[in-house]
């Protein structure tokens, strides 16, 4: 019984244990689960039955176990169990099953083999349990999460958070975008380290505001990195803190602008005056606001007229129909211009012309009325001086049907009436001078008619002479011109007055030359009519369009500057027809546009009644177009029947060499002695070779992929040189230079020393009378930099070529065109226009790009980029090179007017450590050195820009700091040739395009000196 009372208390507490166990099973739906191996019997606790919606003690197989997965997961399941049961491996996954039930439910299965003591594996156990609730509520939480991350990467504003030890535990989509940073350069760091200059400013101490207070802390500041103004928002949270921040740059310009536009008005010569939008009836609106310019030009102060309205400037003079249609336009609420005759405080008469516009809110309401107000009382006085001298010209023309002038030589100035303007054909708008006047007399009368009017204007002596003039219709017409002194009243002669009459058959000439003008406008030819000294008379719609220019633009311009490259050819033809009456031929005219047109011209001498000549028609027929096809033509009729040529001798060749090969083969078994056996193989080689420059030439003629292979660039310039030196002319020198331990590519040898001698022999064509030509090879590594500003370029390795000289260099306008087919700058029968095509079809072919520089006068570089291999078989392995340097936070000052160039070289110089401005030209590199003389470390500037040059640049920057330290960049020239023009000083340059490391290399080296 003693022992017994022990044991009984021990069944009570596993008893208990059991029932609790059960208890918090069912509440957590976990259930055990056991398998043994020997009697393949799987069993299930009630909980686990429970799961599975099956009655308790229910026995299944494992197989029927498993069965109840989805099938997307069986056989993972399966695998699992069966290498648990055969290595031991234990096991814990989710999955998705079915219960008896027909519920899908997400269970969670852990198992673990069970061993014996000799440690075999006699069976598994584990748990299994319900987490269908727990995955709902997890995705659940993962939505909410979702949708709150939406929420802040959809922010238009940056946003972030940081935690009490100032750690960066959440960035935004904005904030990346607006600090330039992404987050993995942020998230989990320490922000005086993302953001060093932040710590100890005024965004600190925002950030510990909020911290402290536990209320939202707002402050507005300048940050020096991106050169921006941030309003911040800090709010307090249990974690630490969270930050809103918005750029507010805009803003505060915003703010400075209407600062200035207020100075502006305040300093304004004109008037400007506010006033309230109503009342528009009684006295009207009251005043607001004046300029100073108000009391300058009327005497009033300020304080007299605001309170008050506009009334106070009116009088006796001002007219009632102008106020009235003011009035009436304020009702409308229209703007407003009239000219109103106000008086100024003493009384004296003051015309304003008046801008009256209404002011409108946001809300579409008018507020105010703004009024600009010029004062035109001396161009009032002006102009009713002129209207009374025109009016006595009226009388004139009225009484005789004639039109008077009045000149004044030593003004070169000449007033007519209406009926001159009319008579002249003259613009109403654009009052001539003098000097127009007489231009308007033929050249052999011209200078008569201006010895006339200087005669009367020195002596008083009057004239009355016919001339014939040309109007600005490119009339000619017969005038009747009189003229007398005008006496000052102190004596002496003051100008000259004058009558002018039209003594032609007015209307019957512009009938005649109506009809004949609308014949001419129909035809598909150019026609046009020139005066004797060559001035366009008239001009057809087809004339406006194949030269571009219209009737209007057209009219009265000298043919020989408008129409012709070439004066001289002018000058010839005219002569030729002022001579012989009529000439034809072909002519290069030249359009609006600047093309060149070639034309079948005919040139016809028109004479008067009286058989004497008045002006030359001409009609010409457009024959470009078809020029250039039969030119083009020719040229492809040529290089076909070369093609075809050499298509056939190669196939000739070809049965010639066939049986040559074949039978060598035969020969080598025949003629056994080692002599024999040498001189077939030297016949074998030369067979083979010339098999080779058979396809060669098959290639060319049938456009067929030549043979590539691993190429040395040094054999192929070595077999180059030899060539050059022995048809090159005497007076160019050659000069060879390539780099040691030079790449291996992958090309054709032919094509490539094709290449070459294309562009050897456009560089002797470009040097008439001698010169140098440059040959240079070297390994180049293209970066992200450097493809990112040649868009052919690809990241890799390449072996340059460089074939250089010092001719006559190419033309900007036809650089983006010297590798199109059949263009040539040669001479006709001089050049086919397919050396540079075919140059360039072939580097493209071999992967690689080609870029000219060239600058007219200076020379011309071709650079051919082709990609290599520097681990080929018989590449030798360069000195490897230290790690590129970094900087230490200089400032580096960017100078160049290309926007990519200037973007990428920031980008790579931000990451390599520097700080950096850019300039998009000199003068404002110059006004930005100025600012921060002492802050900007070295000058990467360009040699080649607008508005300020490189070489004006660097003056100006060495006069500000004889010690800046510069380094010049450009891709036209040799660094020698740019640097002279800069001063002789210059030591550091950097040859375009250029690779990052370069270009850091060299920073770094100047910035050690």
């Amino acid at each position: 019984m003693q022992t017994a009372q022990p044991s009984e208390d021990a069944q009570t507490q596993l008893h208990r244990n059991q029932l609790l166990l059960k208890m918090a099973g069912q509440a957590a739906r976990l259930g055990g689960w056991s398998f043994d191996i020997g009697s393949q019997a799987l069993d299930w606790s009630d909980e686990t039955c429970e799961i599975h919606d099956l009655p308790d003690r229910y026995r299944p197989t494992l197989d029927e176990g498993i069965a109840l997965y989805l099938p997307e997961y069986r056989h993972m399941v399966q695998h699992t169990v069966e290498q648990c049961v055969r290595d031991g491996m234990p096991f814990d996954f989710e999955a998705e099953l079915i219960t008896a039930r027909q519920r899908r439910i997400w269970v969670r299965a852990i198992g673990e083999a069970v061993r014996d003591t000799e440690g075999t594996i006699t069976g598994l156990q584990g748990a299994l349990q319900d987490i269908t609730t727990q995955r709902a509520h997890e995705t659940e939480r993962h939505a909410l999460a979702t949708q709150l991350s939406a929420t802040l990467e959809s922010m238009s504003d940056s946003f972030f958070t940081l935690d009490k030890r100032w750690f960066i535990t959440y960035v935004n989509a904005e904030m990346t975008r607006k600090v330039k940073k992404s987050r993995e350069e942020m998230l989990h760091k320490l922000v005086w380290d993302v953001f060093p200059s932040t710590e100890n400013s005024r965004f600190h101490a925002c950030y510990q505001r909020a911290i402290d207070t536990g209320k939202v802390a707002t402050v507005v500041d300048f940050y020096e990195p991106l050169g921006q103004w941030f309003e911040l928002r800090s709010h307090p949270t249990a974690d630490g803190v969270a930050v809103y921040f918005q750029d507010v740059t805009q803003k505060r310009k915003d703010g400075e602008q209407l600062l200035l536009l207020q100075t502006c008005v305040e300093r304004m010569n004109d008037i400007v005056v506010v006033t309230e939008a109503t009342p528009i009836v009684g006295d009207g609106p009251k005043v607001l606001y004046v300029n100073p310019a108000f009391e300058q030009s009327t005497g009033y102060k300020p304080h007299e007229i605001i309170g008050n309205t506009p009334r106070l400037l009116q009088g006796p003079g001002t007219r009632r129909d102008v106020l009235d249609r003011i009035r009436a336009s304020l009702e409308r609420w229209e703007p407003v211009r009239e000219e109103v005759l106000n008086y100024k405080k003493n009384g004296e008469e003051l015309w304003l012309e008046l801008d009256i516009v209404p002011i409108t809110n946001a809300a579409g309401l008018n507020t105010h009325w703004i009024s600009i107000e010029r004062d035109i009382t001396e161009r009032k006085r002006a102009t009713e001086a002129l209207r009374q001298k025109d009016n006595l010209l009226k009388v004139g023309g009225r009484v005789g049907k004639i039109g008077g002038w009045t000149a004044a030589p030593s003004a070169n100035a000449v007033q007519w009436s209406d009926e001159i303007y009319a008579m002249l054909d003259w613009p109403r708008s654009s009052p001539p001078t003098l000097g127009e006047f007489i231009s308007l007399f033929p050249t052999d009368s011209r200078a008569s008619f201006k010895a006339l009017i200087d005669e009367c204007a020195m002596h008083g002596t009057g004239f009355d002479r016919e001339f014939q003039v040309t109007t600005c219709a490119g009339y000619l017409k017969w005038v009747r011109v009189a003229a007398e002194p005008a006496w000052a009243e102190r004596g002496g002669v003051s100008g000259v007055h004058g009558a002018l009459q039209d003594t032609t058959s007015m209307k019957q000439v512009e009938e005649r030359l109506r009809e004949q003008a609308a014949l001419l406008d129909k035809a598909q030819d150019a026609i046009w009519v020139l005066t004797l000294d060559g001035t366009v008379a008239y001009w057809n719609r087809s004339a406006e369009r194949i030269h571009g220019w219209t009737v209007e633009e057209s009219l009265h311009q000298r043919a020989r500057e408008l129409l012709f490259n070439n004066p001289d050819v002018f000058d010839r033809c005219h002569a030729s027809v002022m001579q012989d009456s009529e000439w034809v031929g072909e002519i290069e005219y030249k359009t609006r546009d600047g093309k060149h047109l070639l034309m079948v011209s005919r040139w016809t001498l028109v004479r008067d009644e009286a058989g004497q000549p008045r002006s030359i028609l001409a009609i010409n027929t457009d024959i470009t177009h078809q020029k250039k096809m039969e030119q083009q033509f020719l040229r492809a009729q040529r290089m076909e029947s070369i093609g075809t040529l050499a298509g056939g001798i190669a196939h000739d060749l070809n049965n010639v060499l066939a049986p040559i090969m074949m039978s060598i083969e035969l020969l080598k078994d025949s003629l056994p002695d080692p002599d024999d056996q040498a001189l077939l193989k030297t016949i074998g080689v030369s067979a083979r070779r010339g098999a080779d420059m058979i396809r060669q030439v098959l290639s060319f003629a049938r456009g067929v992929e030549g043979k590539r292979q691993e190429v040395s660039i040094p054999d192929v310039l070595r077999d180059l040189d030899q060539i050059l030196s022995e048809t090159m002319p005497k007076n160019i020198s050659i000069v060879s230079t390539v780099a040691p331990d030079l790449w291996l590519v992958q090309a054709d040898t032919t094509q490539l020393q094709q290449v070459l001698m294309n562009l050897c022999v456009n560089a002797r064509d470009a040097m008439v009378n001698g010169g140098r030509i440059t040959i240079s090879a070297r390994n180049m590594a293209v970066d992200a930099h450097y493809a990112a500003m040649n868009i052919e370029a690809r990241v890799g390795e390449y072996v340059k070529i460089e074939v250089e000289d010092n001719g006559s260099g190419i033309a900007p306008d036809i650089q983006e065109r010297v590798f199109d087919p059949f263009f040539t700058t040669k001479r006709l029968g001089e050049g086919t226009g397919l050396g540079l095509a075919t140059t360039m079809a072939i580097v493209k072919g071999h992967g690689g790009f080609v870029r000219l520089h060239s600058e007219v006068g200076k020379g011309s570089r071709f650079r051919i980029y082709l990609p290599a291999d520097p681990h080929a078989e018989g590449t030798k392995s360069s000195t490897p090179l230290t790690a590129v340097p970094k900087g230490n936070g200089e400032l580096i000052m960017v100078v160049d007017d290309e926007a990519a160039i200037r973007q990428v070289t920031q980008q790579t110089l931000e990451a390599y450590g520097y700080r950096v401005i850019v300039a998009a030209n000199g003068a404002q590199a110059v006004a930005l050195y100025a600012q921060d003389m002492a802050g900007i470390s070295l000058v990467l500037t360009d040699m080649m820009m607008p508005v300020m040059d490189g070489p004006a640049t660097v003056q100006a920057l060495r006069q500000i700091n004889p010690r800046v330290r510069i380094i010049g960049a450009s891709g036209l020239l040799q660094s020698g040739h740019v640097t002279h023009g800069a001063g002789s000083d210059l030591k550091h340059f950097l040859s375009k395009p250029y690779t990052a490391e370069i270009m850091l290399r060299l920073i770094d080296a100047v910035l050690k000196e």
